[in-house]
């Protein structure tokens, strides 16, 4: 089986980045799909840092068994300056040359595939990426892995602080990840019946939000709830929090940050049957031709990207998804 003419007998896959729940069930698919056609696979550990420093392992079915079900992901993962440079990416490069690596598959991020991109353009390895990443924020995928797990976690947090929120009358404002991205931030405020939802993609100023409080608090309406995206504009949570204390004193106001509670943990069904699938394709689409694109999930199938196209396009919350957050809040 070639790709570009090559025949494809050893593939390498790493997990790269931040971590995502369903990592480990992509790297099963991986490996398990790669067994169907008899390939030879090898796992890279610590990412790209794992890839200098030659650091890999023959993986075969058993290797992946039981291991569906456990977040984060047992290749680890690790963020490489060194990969950055030149002479990183050449040691890296001679390193799979040592295994006679026929093509790599990639789970992770936007850093993850830019490195992917460059890596590729400079010494023609094939790549292929599979999209793990709880911020969902990557073009060509209306799902990437770990943004279901991520989302649910965010919102059972949030459902047991409006508990408290509610029987105290107090207004909390919920920090939950999301530097670049609004969409764990804004499917959380809906799925909580949050007052509303602070993102990177629509400033909402501290003027604006003291305002709509003090119309909420003249209907007697009272916000337990504000989610806020790590990245909005206007601050995090607790930045937010003391602008509004500052401004109106009409309420108790408290804080939670959630945190990295939202990378952990057991995948959710939908993350593991996402990951499987796109861990079969990303095996099928190398012997299928593809090369350096991003395995995806549009409108219900699988889908390839190009890398460059996949991290240098934004995917934003779309305008549907903002007038629900609105109306419902109301």
């Amino acid at each position: 089986m070639q790709v570009n003419g090559k025949e494809i007998k050893r593939i390498a896959v790493f997990t790269s980045g931040g971590d995502a729940p369903g990592m480990n069930a992509a790297l099963r698919a991986v490996v398990r799909t790669a067994s169907y056609y008899d390939l030879h696979v090898y796992g890279i550990m610590r990412g790209y840092e794992g890839m200098i420093d030659g650091d890999f392992v023959l993986m075969e079915k058993r290797d992946v068994g039981n291991i569906m079900h456990r977040g984060g992901t047992i290749l680890k993962t690790a963020r490489s300056e060194r990969f950055r440079t030149k002479e990183g990416r050449q040691s890296a490069y001679e390193s799979l040359l040592a295994y006679n690596i026929d093509a790599c598959i990639a789970i992770g991020g936007n850093g993850t595939f830019t490195g992917a991109h460059v890596f590729s353009s400079e010494f023609g390895v094939p790549f292929i990426g599979i999209p793990g990443t709880i911020d969902n924020d990557l073009y060509g995928t209306d799902l990437t892995i770990g943004f279901d797990t991520a989302v649910n976690t965010a919102i059972e947090a949030a459902d047991k602080i409006r508990d408290t929120a509610e029987s105290h009358n107090r207004l909390f404002f919920i920090e939950v990840m999301g530097r670049n991205s609004g969409l764990i931030a804004l499917n959380t405020a809906i799925g909580v019946g949050a007052g509303l939802a602070l993102i990177p993609e629509k400033e909402t100023s501290i003027d604006e939000l003291v305002q709509l409080l003090k119309i909420t608090a003249k209907r007697k309406k009272l916000f337990n709830l504000i989610v806020v995206a790590e990245g909005n504009k206007t601050g995090n949570a607790q930045q937010v929090a003391q602008q509004v204390r500052e401004r109106i004193d009409l309420f108790d106001i408290r804080v939670t940050v959630i945190g990295h509670m939202q990378r952990g943990g057991s995948p959710t069904f939908q993350d593991r049957v996402l990951a499987s699938r796109l861990g079969q394709a990303a095996v099928e689409g190398l012997l299928q031709g593809q090369r350096n694109v991003m395995v995806g999930w549009v409108d219900n199938k699988i889908s390839f990207t190009p890398l460059k196209e996949a991290i240098s396009t934004h995917k934003k919350p779309g305008e549907q998804l903002l007038r629900i957050a609105e109306m419902l809040a109301i």
